[in-house]
């Protein structure tokens, strides 16, 4: 493989360049190739970089492995039900990128990206690459915010990110208060119950999803049905904003009531530090729940909707246990909880994340919070588009499913205007 100075040779210009390899930018590379367009894939790090240092270890897929694949592929194993390993990912996508010999720069950072006399010009640890085009595939979420106020909590406290989270081994011994009721959150409260680990969880308002319903997972019937391919900017009529995805447990439906009868003390929203240094936390427990009860009650009529106007031949539904069981609330709400003398000593921050774009020296790309202008990966600017955005254009994008279809259109909207 030649190194990106050995590319630009000469003021050799690529077809174009591809920033991150990961499973979106794998799946430009490989419809790249077939068009037989001259480029380069540049990674930071390794290969799926991001799901190498950014899961805990237990992490599995939300997508069943019938799912999990990449474009040109299909799944022929003995488990089309089952749940990839993070590990079983990141080899899932190297065997991909060998497999169909894409040109990848492993360890080529890109600090700077420009466009000069009609070309974009990447600065990359390695040296300049020169390109007609540029796809950038690098992730919209893989930097953790939080709330502005948590630096003011003590510093004897071990704060990570959910992203910085691996195991509960690596906490201090103590409580632990997770903050967030999204996929990240409720995952890690439910591991580190599992273990034994007092557990405060901090939920928000997010909706869930069941892991099975009427004889299959629920995201073949999700897929099959229609439902991921919303657009989204219906999903923003409808909710007013994008929302957070639904809670889907990897190997089982997760549930609020369902935590709280593992033994998680669930609280309302963080709302912040009180004087003193206790956090407050609002009186919306029972609205959270009841709008994560509602959400799964929404897709399940979705889906029997569908099943009934193609007369599919389904079993009937079957009592979840997550969703039958009886929530467990404290006695008093707790609307305020020291941490010192409830014995937490831990806070596992989930409560987002953002891209970091601030490598991007191109006037209209970003928006006023940095984060990428476009319709469908399609930049105001010409040459420029981004792939695995969530829910750029469906509730299906930022899903490894989605790649197969915005690859393609990617690759093809290039070919027409190079």
């Amino acid at each position: 493989m030649r190194s990106p100075q050995q590319m630009t040779d000469g003021g050799d210009v690529l077809d174009a360049v591809v920033v991150g390899a990961g499973w979106a930018g794998l799946g430009v590379s490989y419809w790249l190739a077939r068009r037989g367009l001259r480029h380069s894939v540049l990674e930071r790090g390794r290969i799926g970089e991001t799901w190498r240092t950014q899961r805990w270890d237990s992490f599995r897929m939300n997508t069943p492995n019938v799912q999990t694949v990449m474009p040109g592929d299909c799944y022929d194993g003995p488990d089309p039900d089952g749940a990839m390993t993070r590990d079983q990912f990141v080899t899932l996508l190297e065997d991909f990128a060998g497999r169909n010999a894409l040109p990848i720069e492993a360890d080529t950072a890109v600090s700077e990206l420009t466009h000069e006399n009609g070309a974009y010009r990447l600065t990359t640890s390695h040296g300049t690459l020169w390109a007609r085009n540029v796809i950038v595939a690098s992730g919209s979420l893989n930097c953790p915010v939080r709330p502005v106020w948590a630096a003011g909590l003590s510093p004897a406290l071990r704060q990570i990110d959910a992203s910085g989270y691996r195991s509960a081994a690596d906490l201090p011994d103590g409580a632990v208060l997770v903050v967030g009721g999204g996929q990240s959150g409720v995952q890690i409260a439910e591991e580190l119950a599992d273990v034994g680990r007092t557990v405060f969880l901090a939920t928000s308002r997010v909706g869930r999803l069941p892991r099975r319903y009427r004889g299959r997972d629920i995201m073949v019937w999700l897929v099959e049905s229609g439902f991921l391919d919303v657009r989204r900017e219906e999903v923003i009529r409808l909710a007013g904003r994008i929302p957070p995805r639904g809670v889907l447990g990897s190997m089982h439906t997760i549930s609020l009531q369902a935590l709280s009868a593992q033994g998680v003390v669930l609280l309302g929203r963080l709302t912040g530090i009180e004087d003193g240094g206790s956090l407050s936390f609002a009186d919306d427990l029972e609205a959270n729940a009841r709008f994560a009860d509602e959400a799964s009650d929404n897709v399940k009529r979705y889906v029997d909707d569908y099943i009934s106007r193609t007369g599919i031949d389904a079993p009937v539904a079957e009592p979840d246990p997550a969703e039958t069981v009886a929530m467990r609330q404290p006695n008093p709400t707790i609307g305020s909880l020291d941490l010192s003398h409830s014995g937490v000593t831990s806070v596992v921050w989930c409560t987002g994340f953002k891209g970091d774009f601030s490598w991007m020296r191109l006037p209209g790309a970003l928006d006023s919070a940095g984060q990428p202008v476009h319709a469908d990966g399609v930049a105001a600017l010409p040459g420029l588009y981004f792939a695995g955005l969530d829910f750029a254009s469906t509730r299906k994008s930022g899903i490894i499913l989605a790649i197969a279809e915005e690859a393609p259109r990617i690759v093809d909207h290039i070919a027409r205007h190079s």
